[in-house]
């Protein structure tokens, strides 16, 4: 379907809702997110690329009651320089529902990913989904409190046919505190099934990870904004069923620094044990030893906009990959009662 018959299709039901819905509200959201990412890992043998382009996501919906909201759009990639010969590389739709109450969040549809899965650590799930992958297509729900949080989401990512394969991914994080210290834990898991139609070699694959941390937050006690300390450890779990029909875990340590000054920051992870064949993560995980450095800049920072700046330097296998990237994020939101 084109850019065209897309958007009258969006509009023809936001029409036909309107006029059958009793709604007190009408919300509306338009979202912008630049990116340029410039990744130097030809030093490790890992895939150099630029990923350069930017996305809008236009949202538009009721607020039915103080807890329910239904929401329709789309978000849609161009990619500079694709030379596709369509006014957008990606069109993908958003339609879900999503109830609020006190501590509890849930939605069901399909939705941005941005805000939701945002804490999640890169050797779990690689910062590309956020170029290519923006939605979950799913369910999420999340209980949230002064000092307590849990988030379980499934994301179903292939419908089986006969020739596509049935793949989703499962998981749920959370995060404990008891200040200044804190536990955290992630995990999930990537079930690639069968297609409809099977063939000799075709296996079931299950892939994932878990990650716990222990930690301490400092942040405000002193001359730095942000200042954070964690120590923890993950655990993937490999499987293909084809070749057996018991897991490979592999196991190591992960500690992570955080600081944070005015419009600057410093980030650093370090890992240290087997590699790991997370499909979803990072693939400097794949090493036994890996260092990682982030020198952050906010430099554009005003309502609804900030622009920020990363210069990445990956230490690992013996040599030094680097990567620089710029995001932009801008958010318009309002609403207006109806008559």
């Amino acid at each position: 379907m084109n850019f065209r018959k897309y958007l009258f299709c969006f509009v023809t039901l936001l029409i036909s809702v309107h006029d059958q819905i009793k709604a007190q509200v009408i919300e509306g959201q338009f979202s912008y997110f630049g990116f340029l990412d410039n990744r130097e890992y030809a030093r490790s043998g890992r895939f150099s690329q630029t990923i350069f382009g930017n996305r809008i996501s236009p949202e538009i919906g009721f607020k039915l009651d103080s807890s329910s909201r239904i929401r329709v759009g789309f978000n849609a990639l161009y990619e500079f320089g694709s030379k596709s010969n369509k006014f957008f590389d990606d069109i993908q739709p958003v339609i879900y529902y999503q109830y609020q109450h006190k501590s509890t969040e849930f939605f069901v549809g399909s939705f941005p990913r941005v805000g939701l899965l945002d804490d999640y650590p890169r050797s779990l799930l690689s910062d590309t989904l956020n170029y290519y992958r923006p939605n979950i297509e799913g369910l999420l729900t999340k209980f949230e409190t002064e000092n307590f949080r849990e988030t379980i989401w499934l994301d179903w990512t292939s419908r089986q046919s006969n020739t596509n394969r049935e793949t989703f991914l499962f998981g749920f994080s959370g995060k404990y505190k008891f200040k200044p210290f804190f536990i955290s834990h992630h995990a999930y898991m990537f079930h690639n099934a069968k297609a409809a139609i099977s063939f000799p070699g075709d296996f079931v694959e299950d892939n994932g990870a878990v990650m716990v941390e222990l930690g301490v937050d400092l942040s405000h006690r002193g001359i730095l904004d942000s200042l954070i300390f964690s120590v923890g450890g993950i655990m993937s779990i490999e499987r293909n069923r084809l070749l057996t029909s018991s897991f490979d875990l592999p196991k190591g340590f992960i500690s992570n620094i955080y600081l944070g000054y005015k419009k600057f920051s410093l980030q650093n992870t370090f890992y240290t044990g087997q590699g790991h064949q997370v499909i979803n993560g990072d693939k400097f995980y794949t090493s036994k030893n890996y260092d990682r450095i982030d020198l952050g800049w906010t430099a554009l920072k005003a309502k609804n906009l900030e622009g920020k700046f990363i210069f990445s330097y990956h230490f690992v296998d013996g040599v030094t990959d680097n990567q620089q990237a710029f995001l932009l994020r801008y958010n318009l939101f309002g609403s207006k009662k109806l008559k």
